[in-house]
């Protein structure tokens, strides 16, 4: 069929229509919302003829895709929450609160309820034999004083690219952990050099990435949330120096201001020191909070999240 075939008038209406503005019921804000992703919708089906054919075989996609859980990962994969970030991050620099530590994506693979420990803390269960790594640094708010009590949670992959309570079974909360920093802001902790992860093989989302002629691999990271009485919610990720993927995120998770330095320690004395019998790796990395600020976008969001079993 010819592309532009339905009147823009048309369409609005029916939008409207579909959304229930013209009843009294309802959510004012659903409606507006629904209305607008009705009337894009329905305008970009004409622009571009999306056949009935392409059409369904969207529907079914999107179906096939939330039965398999995967939705938390096409999202990212399609720069949408990145995407959330960037308008974050020009909200809070409009209202005069730019500056902290660089915020990026959450990611579908977060747990609530790691332990809690204070000042430091070890991530893994002994059983990987990747690198060591140890980790530190302080928190800071944006007058550089540090964050007593401030909660650094921590997650990420092992060094085979898969997390705790997914894919293969580890034990309980491996490589998750919440840490309170001490009187200094400090923070510390023991873990294994993460690899990155490719989408599922087989995938929904490996499909449609690969229909792009876009590959689903991320580069090895570690997560964190970063919260503390009075300030806003730090949400983001360090991404390991060197890795294939640094610069070519599948989920855009990178950001400049979060590649830290690593550096590998081979010296006998320090491998001594650190009670070990072989190199390990270190890296050092100091977060910026800033304080709440009423009528400020939230930082906390609100999504579902795998729960422990």
């Amino acid at each position: 069929m010819p592309a532009n075939l339905i009147n823009r008038t048309i369409i609005k209406e029916l939008a409207a229509k579909a959304a229930g503005l013209d009843q009294d019921g309802g959510g004012a804000r659903l409606k507006q919302v629904v209305n607008r992703l009705l009337n894009d919708l329905m305008v970009a089906i004409d622009d571009l003829d999306i056949s009935m054919d392409e059409f369904w075989a969207g529907v079914g996609y999107l179906g096939e895709a939330a039965k398999a859980n995967e939705l938390g990962l096409i999202v990212p994969g399609l720069a949408l929450e990145h995407f959330l970030d960037l308008r974050l991050d020009e909200a809070e620099r409009r209202a005069g609160l730019a500056g902290g530590t660089a915020r990026t994506i959450e990611g579908p693979l977060y747990v609530a309820g790691a332990p809690l420990a204070r000042g430091e803390a070890r991530l893994d269960d002994g059983t990987d034999e990747g690198e060591i790594l140890f980790m530190e640094g302080q928190v800071f708010d944006m007058a550089g004083n540090p964050v007593a009590g401030a909660i650094v949670d921590v997650w990420h992959a092992n060094s085979f690219g898969f997390y705790s309570f997914f894919g293969p079974p580890q034990s309980s909360y491996n490589l998750r952990r919440r840490i309170e920093t001490d009187r200094d802001g400090r923070y510390r902790f023991r873990s294994i050099m993460p690899s990155g992860y490719g989408c599922p093989p087989g995938s929904n989302t490996e499909t449609l990435l690969a229909r792009m002629g876009r590959h689903g691999q991320r580069p090895a990271h570690i997560h964190f949330f970063v919260t503390a009485p009075g300030y806003r919610q730090l949400t983001t990720q360090i991404n390991i120096d060197g890795d294939k993927y640094l610069h070519d995120d599948f989920a855009f998770g990178t950001r400049d201001d979060l590649i830290p330095p690593v550096e590998r320690v081979s010296d006998a004395a320090e491998i001594h020191k650190a009670g070990l019998n072989k190199p390990f790796v270190r890296i050092g990395f100091d977060f910026r909070i800033t304080i709440e600020v009423a009528g400020a976008p939230a930082t906390v969001v609100q999504r579902e999240h795998a729960v422990a079993a």
